[in-house]
């Protein structure tokens, strides 16, 4: 049996309000959006919807993590040092680790 096809022309209205962009275009926005931006550990416990304390225990100080994080290895985490100093985290690069890590973070220990 032959397939049949049939050539149809369609005429679909965007509302002015909004855009069609490919993926390729929305990831690039994205990335932009978060490049040059650094937050706080307020920044991220709204990005995790956690609080510091696990944060802390379940992504930072995992030697796992740590190693990959810390400035001090090359990472894009600020650890303070001292009393007073407060936490740093390249948000595009902090972003990107979550979103690849999510697994390895959020499963049952």
């Amino acid at each position: 049996m032959d397939n049949q096809k049939i050539n149809v022309n369609l005429l679909i209205q965007i509302p002015s309000d909004l855009v069609v962009i490919t993926k390729v275009e929305l990831e690039e926005l994205k990335r932009q959006e978060l490049s040059g931006v650094y937050w706080n550990m307020k920044d991220l416990e709204k990005r995790v919807s956690r609080k510091s304390e696990w944060i802390k225990e379940n992504i930072l100080f995992p030697a796992k993590f740590r190693k990959v994080l810390d400035v001090e290895h090359g990472g894009f985490v600020f650890y303070p040092k001292t009393k007073g100093q407060n936490w740093s985290f390249q948000a595009n690069k902090m972003s990107a680790f979550l979103d690849k890590n999510f697994n390895n973070i959020f499963k049952s220990k």
